[in-house]
């Protein structure tokens, strides 16, 4: 039972080849895998997040926030590229890391993975909510306050959130060429709106709006000056996750040693562009603060509304009112197409871990019909209503940029093994300047997830100790490649229980840290006893493991 243990590249490129019933279908073609990174880019991370940042961390530097995401972005981009084309198979980073560092990190990072995309999908679709309420206020029409948001928000359940995460699971379950079809008809309106904002409200901006274009910190680390632009840079990270779901459809590309690196750096490059550009846009039309509190999620209406000339006391009409209401109906559309992105990755991540036997076999199981993992699909269904319908957006959305870029460092840490492991191994794309390329891609998201609110790495160190504990209790024993060898069972357990303690111990570190310094009256007590509760539990569990032989 070696946690170590390796799945051997001959054996990926002979799943990859797999064809008939159990396999996934092969329907994807380069456009068709730029259109997906690019359904999934530009999304709630552009159209949502970009105003709240801009108003709480960098102000109109927020454009230098891009910049920094997408640098991080590059370097890990190119380290994605050079494992697509080499091993074709569904599962991204977590196939990645099986092949090159071991069983054990290859769960860690799978189980890393449903932060990025099943909780990243929850947080797309609570956005969608909020534009919906707002579209349809716009006819007068108006959802009861308490049925479209949830219990943290002031409400009682987020019924829109819920609605669009299902229409999206059941056109999955239909079909991978359906969905892509669907998803490559939305992108085509997306581009289309974000040019039209950008060549309308260019002639709006009004320099004033940027000066100081990096706003004086507030003597509070990470409001505003550098430390405000690094952290909203951590946070707008969010808005690229896209490009690596593209990875997880490899097994479904019909020429993946190809077309994969394309649809990865293509749509990266073509998203990158886009967002610098939207983001001066929008802090130059109307100033940041502007975004502060008014209108929550949905900062794109704000800017529009300020797309106009303003009377004698200063109240701005709109020249293009009807843009408001087009270019909400695009977003809807828009975050429709990132939701079944998002869960598209989810499933397929799952799906891998399922058919290696670390995850309930029901994970794997391919509709005879359909051939997509619908059970998968239906579950996460569930899972991620559960998320939009209850959780607050911004713990969502932060949760998932932290959890991405923690997949990032071990897919630019595995390009740098499997090259000196594996130095002859067929590549159809090499990223250049190895270990540079890799070092600089885990140098900018360690930099950046240094960054982000501790709250948030509490709940990423809880998640990450309930995944040993998923392990621990079925992975660990049932996984075809090392679930049958017992004699280093003792050791397994040493490393687990090690490891397990060392998580707990910093868990407990962290939430003693974030309770002392936050801001007086901020503070989150029923979370600080939370973790504390939970590292006690763990504490003891983990001990015990030690002693198993």
């Amino acid at each position: 039972m070696s946690l170590f243990v390796k799945k051997p590249l001959a054996g990926l490129l002979a799943e990859a080849q797999e064809e008939g019933g159990h396999s996934l279908k092969k329907t994807l073609g380069v456009w068709g895998l730029i259109a997906l990174g690019i359904g999934a880019i530009i999304g709630a991370g552009l159209f949502s997040i970009t105003g709240g940042a801009a108003a709480n961390q960098a102000g109109p530097a927020i454009t230098i926030s891009f910049i920094v995401a997408a640098l991080g972005c590059a370097f890990a981009g190119l380290c994605y590229a050079e494992f697509a084309s080499m091993i074709p198979v569904a599962g991204s980073a977590y196939t990645y890391s099986y092949a090159t560092m071991g069983e054990f990190i290859a769960w860690i990072i799978g189980w890393d993975l449903v932060l990025e995309y099943a909780v990243g999908a929850a947080t797309v679709s609570i956005s969608w909510s909020r534009y919906l309420v707002k579209f349809l206020s716009g006819f007068n029409i108006h959802l009861p306050a308490s049925l479209a948001t949830g219990p943290w928000d002031d409400g009682m359940i987020n019924l829109p959130a819920v609605f669009i995460v299902v229409l999206v699971s059941l056109l999955l379950i239909k079909g991978t060429k359906e969905s892509a079809f669907v998803n490559g008809i939305i992108v085509a309106l997306k581009i289309a709106v974000v040019l039209i904002f950008i060549f309308l409200g260019w002639k709006y901006i009004n320099k004033t709006n940027y000066n100081p274009y990096i706003p004086d910190n507030t003597g509070t680390f990470g409001e505003f000056g550098f430390s405000g632009i690094i952290r909203a840079a951590a946070i707008v990270f969010f808005a690229y996750i896209g490009f690596d779901a593209v990875s997880t459809a490899a097994q479904e590309a019909k020429n993946p040693k190809k077309d994969m690196p394309w649809g990865i750096l293509g749509s990266l490059a073509i998203c990158t562009i886009l967002y610098i550009l939207f983001a001066h846009v929008m802090t130059g039309v109307t100033n940041y603060t502007s975004f502060r509190g008014q209108d929550g999620i949905a900062p794109v209406a704000v800017a529009i509304d300020h797309m106009g000339s303003a009377n004698a006391a200063g109240v701005v009409t709109p020249d293009y009112p009807w843009l408001n209401r087009a270019i909400i109906v695009a977003i809807l559309a828009g975050y429709s197409s990132v939701i079944l992105v998002m869960l598209m990755g989810q499933s397929r991540v799952f799906y891998s871990m399922s058919r290696d036997g670390l995850l309930p076999k029901v994970f794997s199981e391919v509709h005879p019909k359909f051939r997509t993992p619908f059970k998968s699909n239906f579950m996460f269904m569930l899972f991620v209503s559960l998320f939009a319908a209850f959780v607050p957006a911004r713990v969502v959305g932060e949760m998932t940029s932290i959890g991405t870029l923690f997949a990032f460092i071990l897919v630019c840490i595995g390009v740098m093994v499997l090259r000196k492991n594996e130095p002859n191994a067929p590549r159809a794309f090499k990223t250049p300047l190895v270990p540079l390329v890799p070092i600089l891609g885990i140098f900018t998201c360690l930099f950046m997830m240094v960054f982000l609110p501790l709250d948030t790495w509490i709940r990423l160190l809880v998640w990450m100790i309930i995944g040993f504990d998923v392990y621990a209790w079925y992975g660990m024993r049932k996984s075809v490649l090392s679930g049958h060898d017992t004699a280093s069972y003792g050791r397994s357990n040493r490393i687990i229980g090690l490891t397990g303690l060392a998580l707990v111990v910093l868990l407990a570190g962290v939430a003693f840290v974030h309770h002392t310094t936050v801001k007086e009256g901020g503070s989150d007590t029923g979370l600080f006893y939370f973790s504390l509760i939970f590292a006690a539990l763990h504490l003891v569990l983990y001990a015990m493991r030690l002693n198993k032989k």
